[in-house]
């Protein structure tokens, strides 16, 4: 069936509903039945008062279900006050879901009038005189959200009802198409749909809502470690504590693993913030027990205002409360954070969107290039290192610095790729350099992710085979943090690169000081000290004290030491006298394409 046909369906089937009227007036009630009938609605009914509405409401109940599906509510009625009454059926435990549309006269404290109104629970309000092209659409925008209600009671209850036949399995996967199987709860694709119809109401009703987008930041850790069933546990518990935490006055939706949403309709950001603020609370508070094992739970929010004013769409509205649970996992967890346009996490987003495709065009079309900085032994001042660093051909020509777009590559994954050009542009290099400069070696930066990489041995083997460089012309760097992270399967990769006769410099060392547990195991042959304890070494005591104690131990290690950062001749001189072998540093030359020689 088409949208359209669709569409109509669903007109014709609300306007099937049964009107209650309830207005004193006799001319206006005529006057309000003729205008649903001219637009399609025929099953009206009227009363000239409220007691006599509150009797046709009672006996329209069959299993404390009405089937009156809205009411017109004029507030002149004769016999009692028409905001009492619209209090008295909202809060009706069998009446309080009929929508109730709330009829004014013309007056001149309208918002009064609006914010009494919705205080006693009048779904909408009009004011006379009220147009059919008013009437009509707002009555059947209620109907709408009433069936959309009763539907979701209604699939509630059946999956209480053990499926015993054809007919309740058919309603079952009817259910599932916008539920989810195992917490009950909406699913990701009915919370877009009634993300759409939220925005809808905020931009024509000027309401504001609001969508909370959480995260479970324990949930990896117990599914891990306790088993699938226990996870799946968890997130039923996680439904039942939003469930009983919010009731009706949100839509609560289970849209992933360990992520739920809830949505909330006709609120303040105070609000929505304070409501937010309520769930982390009673996550907080949950201990999940498995086994003999308690867990505390936490969990991170992002929270997206729906404004009228704003020409939003849902998906945007989705992917904004999900960028705020991200910046709330990146502050800490375990708490609620707002979007704002601002936050770094969105800077991140749009650079990955800009560089990401500059990356990947750069490796299919060759547009890296390698520049050099000299590295000089101190021993006899002659420069028999050059380290090799990547640079990105802009559409103009310039060479881009690595800052821009190596952070990306490393998000985005595309970082071992960077690292493999690099090695094979490196090794082309030295295969072609002339024979008197056969004696340079170079030494390559190595990501965290390159190492890992299960292409990186076989890559390297085979690149060394062909170009006929002697593998000891190179030294991989790589960070103390990188090394420490992952210790075993490091030393392991470190040990087979080693064997092809390549060498490996430890890169920043000292900057946490991690690394002097480990170090004596660790097969490395040069120590890169941090550039933050060369920098100022010359005026600072402590700088001097530190890099001598890490000469020292280097050298206990049969290690060789190399200083980043050299920028001054003070500073190249007292580092002779330490005893460092290696200096590199802008003093000595900045990376260039041409090679600085001495």
């Amino acid at each position: 069936m088409l949208a359209s046909e669709m569409g109509q369906k669903r007109l014709a089937d609300v306007q099937q509903r049964r009107i209650l009227i309830i207005d004193h007036e006799p001319e206006h009630r005529a006057h309000l039945t003729r205008m649903l009938e001219d637009g399609g609605f025929q099953n009206i009914l009227t009363a000239p008062s409220g007691h006599q509405a509150l009797s046709v409401l009672q006996l329209s109940l069959q299993e404390g279900q009405s089937d009156i599906q809205a009411v017109l509510l004029h507030t002149r009625l004769p016999d009692m006050d028409a905001y009492s009454l619209c209090r008295r059926l909202h809060e009706h435990a069998d009446l309080g879901t009929i929508p109730i549309l709330l009829l004014s006269p013309p007056a001149a404290d309208q918002a009064d009038i609006i914010r009494s109104g919705y205080t006693v629970g009048a779904t909408d309000i009009l004011f006379d005189p009220i147009p059919p092209t008013e009437l009509l659409p707002r009555l059947t925008t209620s109907l709408f959200l009433k069936v959309e209600r009763d539907l979701r009671k209604l699939r509630e209850k059946e999956l209480q009802t053990e499926l015993v036949n054809y007919k309740a399995t058919e309603a079952r996967l009817e259910y599932l198409v916008a539920h989810d199987d195992l917490t009950g709860l909406y699913n990701r694709r009915r919370l877009e749909q009634l993300l759409e119809l939220s925005v809808i109401s905020a931009h024509h009703h000027q309401r504001t809502a609001a969508l909370c987008y959480l995260d479970l930041d324990q949930f990896k850790v117990i599914n891990d470690s306790e088993g699938h069933n226990a996870g799946d546990n968890l997130l039923v518990h996680v439904a039942a504590i939003l469930r009983d935490l919010l009731g009706n006055h949100a839509t609560i939706a289970h849209i992933s693993s360990d992520e739920f949403a809830v949505l909330i309709d006709n609120t303040t950001e105070h609000i929505a913030m304070e409501t937010a603020e309520a769930i982390r609370l009673a996550m907080d508070e949950f201990k999940y027990q498995a086994g003999k094992k308690t867990y505390y739970i936490g969990v991170s929010i992002g929270v997206a205002m729906i404004y009228p004013r704003d020409k939003v769409t849902a998906s945007e509205i989705l992917a904004q409360a999900d960028q705020a649970c991200y910046m709330a996992k990146v502050k800490g967890r375990n708490r609620v954070h707002k979007y704002n346009s601002g936050d770094s996490v969105m800077h991140a987003l749009q650079s990955d969107v800009y560089w990401g495709p500059q990356i990947r065009h750069a490796l299919t079309h060759d547009r890296f290039r390698l520049v050099f900085q000299p590295v000089l032994q101190l021993s006899d001042d002659k420069i028999t290192h050059y380290e090799v660093l990547i640079r990105m051909l802009g559409d103009e020509g310039q060479l881009i610095e690595p800052a821009n777009f190596i952070p990306i590559a490393e998000r985005m994954g595309l970082i071992q790729e960077v690292d493999f050009w690099v090695i094979g542009a490196a090794l082309d290099w030295l295969h072609n350099l002339p024979a008197h400069l056969s004696h340079l070696a170079v030494n390559i930066n190595l990501s965290t992710q390159g190492l890992a990489d299960p292409a990186l041995l076989p890559l390297l083997r085979d690149k060394l085979h062909v170009t006929g460089v002697d593998a000891r012309r190179i030294t991989f760097e790589i960070t103390e943090t990188a090394a420490i992270a992952n210790i075993g399967q490091t030393r392991k990769v470190v040990e087979q690169i080693r064997a092809l006769g390549c060498q490996f410099a430890l890169d920043d060392f000292g900057a946490g000081f991690n690394s002097y547990n480990y170090l004596k195991h660790f097969p490395v042959d040069y120590l890169k000290i941090d550039g933050i304890f060369i920098v100022n070494l010359v005026n600072d005591p402590v700088d001097q004290a530190l890099v001598k104690s890490m000469i020292e131990i280097a050298h206990t290690l049969g290690k060789k030491t190399v200083a980043e950062f050299v920028e001054t001749a003070e500073a190249l001189k007292l580092l002779k006298e330490y005893g460092v072998d290696y200096a590199q540093g802008h003093y000595l030359g900045k990376p260039q394409a041409a090679l600085v020689q001495y």
